[in-house]
């Protein structure tokens, strides 16, 4: 079980002074539902420097993990880069080729190219960063901290809306306020609603979206693994209720691994979309 499975089941199951034991034939206590809690962490360890403290938290170890793992396994694939592709360097040039064609250049055409490093790095650190939810020991999104998306969301609209201007000039402003083809009069209505959509709304709802899939898929698992161990018990319904709340959460955690992948890529896909704005006038 992860870090939120032993807090929703050990620490709320003792809430009151009652405890949940399994095969116990029943408990006064009632169903230990998780909370936002289980996404909260008391400090790994801290560093003092000078009058400053750092206090670093498992979600924060995760994150620095993840830019090891992505940094080692490229490294070690092309380090010694050969003609015809084996091995590890094979599997590596797959995975540049998809966001380089799939993403880069269907979106933003021929420049794609230029910004296809950082178009792979996010890809594949948010696909780490999320998989390390069903990694046994870690167990837990690391994008799931809204933190975190909104920090990869605002890299984006840093470089979105000076690369704008310096392509564009202030018409970029004018091309994503103003569409063309629609009745002077309408301006007047749509400049605010697209100010507001574009250089507000959009990076909210470009991290909102990361975070609350990996939020709302994490909570679901802890709380089916916590129903298992709530409901075993020696009786029918405690055997075949558990049974079913462990078949539910080993289905939830296959289709969580496929949203993990598919919300590294909406993610990398939308963040080219924005970098076409800039790049290519509408």
């Amino acid at each position: 079980m992860s870090s939120g499975v032993l807090l929703a089941s050990g620490d709320a199951a003792q809430e009151g002074g009652c405890h949940l034991v399994p095969w116990s034939g029943g408990s006064d206590c009632g169903f230990p539902a998780p909370d936002s809690t289980i996404f909260d962490f008391d400090p790994a360890f801290s560093l003092t420097l000078g009058n400053l403290t750092l206090h670093f938290t498992k979600p924060m170890i995760m994150l620095w993990l993840g830019a090891l793992i992505v940094i080692v396994v490229f490294t070690l694939a092309f380090r010694k880069a050969k003609i015809i592709p084996r091995g590890l360097q094979n599997v590596a040039e797959m995975g540049y080729l998809f966001v380089r064609d799939g993403i880069a250049r269907d979106t933003i055409g021929k420049e794609g190219d230029k910004f296809v490093p950082l178009l792979f790095s996010f890809f594949f650190f948010i696909w780490v960063l999320n998989f390390f939810s069903v990694v046994p020991f870690l167990q837990f999104p690391t994008t799931s901290r809204f933190a975190i998306p909104l920090s990869f969301a605002l890299m984006v609209y840093i470089l979105w809306v000076p690369l704008g201007v310096k392509r564009q000039g202030l018409a970029f402003f004018k091309n994503m306020t103003m569409p063309k083809d629609v009745p002077p009069a309408m301006y007047v209505l749509l400049i605010p609603i697209e100010i507001l959509s574009n250089f507000i709304v959009r990076p909210f709802t470009h991290s909102v979206r990361l975070f609350a899939n990996m939020f709302a898929g994490h909570m679901l698992i802890v709380t089916f693994s916590v129903a298992t161990w709530y409901l075993l018990s020696p009786s029918v319904i405690g055997v075949f209720g558990s049974a079913a709340s462990f078949t539910v959460t080993v289905g939830l955690t296959g289709f969580e691994m496929l949203i993990q992948a598919l919300q590294a890529y909406v993610f990398t896909l939308l963040a080219a979309v924005y970098i076409n704005d800039a790049v290519n006038a509408h």
